[in-house]
């Protein structure tokens, strides 16, 4: 960031963290704003849109490469070749999701896709957000599914009328959901 702040991007990104912040801040203090969010696991979109940038040196560098579980990107290609169109829909930036599936440990994924979604058309725990998804989508909620670990999510996906999944890794079950579990992609029915 100190290296950087003067570069178009993330000069940009600063001004916005500014604006939401209320005043302006100089460089220390934007680092400080931007890691008291971190700290509280805030979604805030210029907080994503910055950890994307830093991201993508990492992974042109060749750091670091995209996790994903093998089931998942096993599944993401039957699904896709069986004519299934994906989405994804992440508190990350959409350029950041696009570079995690670019730079994956099983190659590109990105051809998958249809299409991205982030914070920009709403937080993922409001039920408008994916009212909102599924207006771009073109299609109707009901026939569209939601995958998540994150039970606040699932429940704001399925009052617009998605279906839904709750992803429990590791057998970690929870006792609290309403929604279907399952701890990989292999136990998912579409």
């Amino acid at each position: 960031m100190r290296h950087h702040a003067d570069e178009s991007p993330v000069k940009a990104l600063l001004e916005e963290v500014c604006q939401i912040a209320g005043k302006q801040l100089n460089t220390e203090q934007v680092i400080t704003q931007l890691i008291n969010w971190i700290d509280q696991d805030k979604k805030v979109t210029p907080l994503k849109s910055l950890q994307g940038l830093i991201w993508e040196a990492g992974y042109q560098q060749g750091d670091f490469t995209g996790h994903l579980y093998a089931d998942a990107a096993e599944n993401l290609k039957k699904w896709h070749t069986q004519g299934l169109d994906l989405y994804v829909y992440s508190s990350g930036s959409v350029y950041a999701q696009k570079l995690l599936f670019a730079h994956t440990d099983f190659g590109d994924l990105t051809p998958l896709f249809s299409g991205y979604f982030d914070t920009h058309i709403g937080g993922k725990q409001q039920t408008e957000s994916y009212a909102h998804i599924a207006e771009a989508i073109g299609l109707p909620a009901e026939q569209l599914l939601f995958l998540s670990d994150i039970s606040e999510e699932l429940n704001a996906a399925k009052a617009a009328g998605f279906a839904t999944i709750q992803l429990t890794r590791e057998g970690a079950f929870d006792t609290q959901t309403n929604h279907p579990q399952v701890s990989n992609f292999d136990e998912i029915s579409v």
